[in-house]
């Protein structure tokens, strides 16, 4: 791996080193292996951005560049220019969280500054064919932190209430919680009804497609 960034001005060179070219170009560029099957090598593309772009922070709750305090998202969009999925932000505690705050919160601290890599991705074009787009820098305004800490603040509140399993991906304006699972036997341990111990899927935070279609918008004023 690189070594890491130690400057933001160091960091978006890398970017726009990486911007027009496809990822299996980058991959033989960096001699990164490539996988025989990208189907079940769901991860490949991530594992190598954070290479070739020197993310350090791994599988740490903090931000990707740790140094910089900046998180890294790809974005896979279609050729309408619009995300093609919902995007992860973090685990979501299901167990303790009585008293968790918001400001202290593992989301706050992973979208308080995003490099956002938008990444053409449509459903036809062989993964190592996809095309990386023009990366970008990002801070939530006042009002879409208020959006996702309110998202986050109501859910929590379910969870902390042992309603767990009343939380679908319809909740939430702008983040929504849904099973992160390799498969179903995976469970792990959650607040039940009455305040009862229950196992159920481990969850994470997304943030909805309307959403970061609204980041992009800002951007490239598409």
């Amino acid at each position: 791996m690189l070594s890491p960034p130690k400057t933001t001005a160091e960091l978006m060179q890398r970017v726009d080193a990486i911007a027009g070219l496809t990822l299996g170009e980058i991959a033989q560029h960096y001699q990164f292996k490539v996988p025989e099957n990208l189907l079940k090598e769901k991860g490949w593309m991530g594992q190598l951005i954070e290479y070739v772009l020197g993310a350090s922070a791994g599988s740490k709750p903090v931000p990707d560049f740790e140094l910089l305090g900046i998180e890294l998202k790809t974005l896979p969009i279609g050729y309408n220019g619009k995300p093609l999925e919902t995007t992860y932000v973090s685990v979501v505690p299901l167990i303790d969280v009585t008293g968790l705050q918001w400001e202290n919160s593992v989301v706050r601290h992973k979208l308080s500054h995003v490099l956002w890599l938008p990444i053409l991705a449509e459903r036809d074009i062989a993964p190592i064919d996809r095309t990386i787009g023009s990366g970008f820098l990002w801070k939530p305004s006042a009002t879409q932190e208020a959006a996702i800490r309110r998202d986050w603040e109501e859910q929590l509140e379910l969870i902390t209430l042992g309603r767990v399993e009343e939380i679908n991906g319809h909740l939430g304006e702008v983040m929504q919680i849904r099973p992160k699972a390799a498969n179903s036997k995976a469970l792990t341990d959650a607040i039940g009804p009455h305040g009862k111990a229950i196992k159920t899927l481990p969850r994470g935070f997304y943030l909805k497609t309307q959403f970061t279609a609204d980041i992009l918008k800002s951007q490239f004023g598409a």
